[in-house]
Formats: C-alpha cells, structure tokens, sequence
C-alpha cells in the first residue's frame, strides 16, 4: 500500500481534540497537524497506510458526528506533500513562484499534492488556515513552464469544485521576497 494523509476539520475546538484522540486511538497513523484554525475550527491531518489512514479519518468523523465540518483521504499522496505541510522543505535557487490560495485547509492540501504530480515543481509549503481565515495556500518553485503547468493543473481539478480563491505565478521572484516568505 501506498502512504496517505488524511484531514479532517470540525467546527469546535473541544470536539476536534476528542475526534484527533479517538483517530490516534483507532490505526497507526502518524499525527502531523492538530490544532485549532482560524475561525474558531480545529484541523487534524494524519499520515500512514491508506488502510489505516481511511480507518482513522472514518473513526473521526464518527466521533466529530455535527461538529465535523471537512473530512478527505489523499491516497498515494506525493512525497513532497509532507515536509511542505511541515515547513521542512528545502530549497535552492528559485527562479520562479506559483501560489495557490484554496478556500479551505484541506484543499490547501489537495492542491499541494496536485501540483506537485502535476509537473517538475519543488513543494515549498502548505499552509492550512492559520491567520488566513479558514482558507489554506501552497507555494511551489521550479522554472517557470513547470510552474505554470503545476499551477493550472490545480485550476482545472479544484476550479471545479469551487476550492480555488486566487492562484499567482511570478517569474524571476526578488530575493528579498523569497526570504521574506520562506
């Protein structure tokens, strides 16, 4: 079996905590994110066999019962999606940018994993709802044709589920601004 990260996203702190336990408690999934969001919601993102990620994201919501806003399995999850949604990403030279900004944190993470399948980009960071009102962005580098090639492939797969806000490519980024950043 292939890994894969599993999220869920309730509307209450309390009831988030109890569900994260209760998924800890139910497979071997290696908890990476567990923390309240902003507005007011929790979010827990699990990695590990599909298997056992499906069993905990369904023991979750079970427990999240209402107050369980989002749940999504990302099976055969690209390897980058991880240390991007950890902030240990490492990279070199960037000679150009692509954001996408997603109306939710688990989209964040769906578009992290389509861009980086979608062409030769380096996932540089997914950031899921913290100080950015609920919603999440992915930020990825390469040269600028698989840049833009990785940014429309989110276009097109979560344009059409509603859960793209903006997306931006900048070609030959000051560096200032990519410190500033990352």
């Amino acid at each position: 079996m292939k890994g894969a990260i599993g999220l869920v996203e309730y509307k209450t702190v309390p009831k988030g905590v109890e569900a994260a336990d209760a998924m800890l408690k139910a497979s071997e999934v290696r908890l990476l994110f567990s923390s309240p969001i902003c507005p007011g919601k929790y979010v827990t993102i699990v990695a590990g066999e599909v298997d056992a990620v499906r069993t905990a994201v369904g023991k979750a919501v079970q427990v999240g019962g209402i107050f369980t806003v989002d749940s999504h399995v990302l099976p055969n999850v690209h390897p980058s999606v991880i240390p991007a949604l950890t902030a240990t990403g490492e990279y070199g030279d960037v000679e150009a940018l692509g954001l996408v900004e997603t109306i939710s944190a688990v989209a964040a993470v769906s578009a992290g994993d389509v861009a980086a399948k979608a062409a030769s980009v380096s996932l540089l960071e997914i950031r899921i709802a913290r100080g950015l009102g609920g919603k999440g962005f992915v930020v990825v580098t390469g040269d600028l044709g698989s840049v833009e090639a990785s940014i429309r492939a989110c276009e097109r797969k979560l344009g059409e589920e509603g859960g793209i806000v903006s997306t931006a490519v900048i070609a030959s980024p000051h560096r200032d601004l990519v410190s500033a950043m990352l």
